[in-house]
């Protein structure tokens, strides 16, 4: 009995290290925000609907809605969402992964590229870290998760080159583990954090148009009507090297995380998005509710929006 319960403390132990390794941060990392600049106060709690189904152990709410818009025939884009809620004496982390790949590319191969993209990060990331938490006796050692994002992207982008030649595609991946969020993206899909009222876009637009804005040779408003707005100077599949952007940020209790193709943003004004997540509150209804607005402003392009609710604990 003594040697058993050694035994069971021992592995505790090899997870608790596996997990501060795995948690690990880069110190040459892009686009890191700290942790302590992360405005993390609950919305008013009269602002999420009576209805909203939070049970007592449900520490993250999904919703996600996807069209292929007014005027395109069939639909490029991806999503992959796994979520994972846990509670115990010995739960393991509450985790989750949400993927959102905008597909570009003649003959469909952009339809193509996005499944396979989607495919290959969410293959990566679950074998590496979920995988990793939920088995007994755990493997080697994944190493931190921002070496894990990037080289999931890295691996997807060797995908596409290989197998879709002329298809490409936007990515933009959300890992949750415990009470950190990394995020890895490449392009122009986007990652929101709604919290306090207020509708921050936490990723970098990776096109020409974005890039001369950052110059200061266009403002805002030009960017914004820019005939070549879509024109991307980085994404997946469009060449042997890839740049990904990598960062992390302290889950938002009380606040939204929105990750969503420019079918949405790009036709919806962040004011929009933000006044329809916060008179809607449940994520699935507020993500059929950007879809709906998305199209009713035209639907140029396909739309998909996955929304996460992170309620209080």
């Amino acid at each position: 009995m003594t040697e058993s319960r050694h035994a069971s403390t021992e592995k505790q132990g090899k997870r608790m290290n596996w997990l501060r390794r795995l948690f690990g941060r880069q110190k040459d990392d892009r686009q890191v925000m700290p942790a302590d600049q992360v405005k993390t106060a609950p919305l008013d709690p009269g602002s999420v609907p009576a209805n909203l189904p939070i049970g007592r152990h449900m520490h993250m709410i999904v919703g996600t809605a996807q069209s292929t818009g007014i005027e395109r025939s069939h639909n490029e884009d991806a999503l992959f969402v796994l979520v994972g809620n846990s509670a115990g004496q010995e739960a393991i982390p509450d985790f989750g992964l949400f993927l959102v790949a905008d597909g570009m590319g003649g003959h469909r191969s952009g339809e193509v590229a996005s499944s396979l993209s989607v495919r290959t990060v969410a293959r990566h990331l679950t074998e590496r870290t979920v995988l990793g938490i939920l088995q007994k006796e755990l493997a080697d050692d994944p190493g931190p998760l921002h070496d894990l994002l990037r080289q999931a992207l890295e691996d997807a982008n060797e995908e596409v080159v290989n197998r879709v030649p002329g298809g490409g595609t936007t990515l933009t991946a959300v890992l949750v583990l415990g009470e950190q969020m990394t995020i890895g993206h490449v392009g122009d899909s986007r990652a929101y954090l709604i919290h306090d009222g207020s509708a921050e876009v936490l990723t970098r637009d990776h096109s020409l148009v974005e890039r001369l804005r950052e110059l200061g040779q266009l403002s805002s408003e030009e960017a914004a009507i820019h005939p070549q707005r879509n024109v991307l100077y980085r994404a997946i599949g469009q060449g042997a090297n890839l740049e990904v952007d990598v960062q992390s940020h302290s889950v938002p209790r009380g606040g939204y995380v929105l990750i969503c193709s420019d079918g949405l943003w790009g036709v919806v004004p962040d004011e929009r998005i933000l006044s329809i997540i916060s008179t809607d509150g449940h994520p699935q209804v507020a993500c059929d509710e950007l879809v709906k607005a998305a199209n009713a402003a035209g639907g140029p392009d396909n739309i998909s929006a996955v929304l996460v609710y992170f309620p209080p604990i």
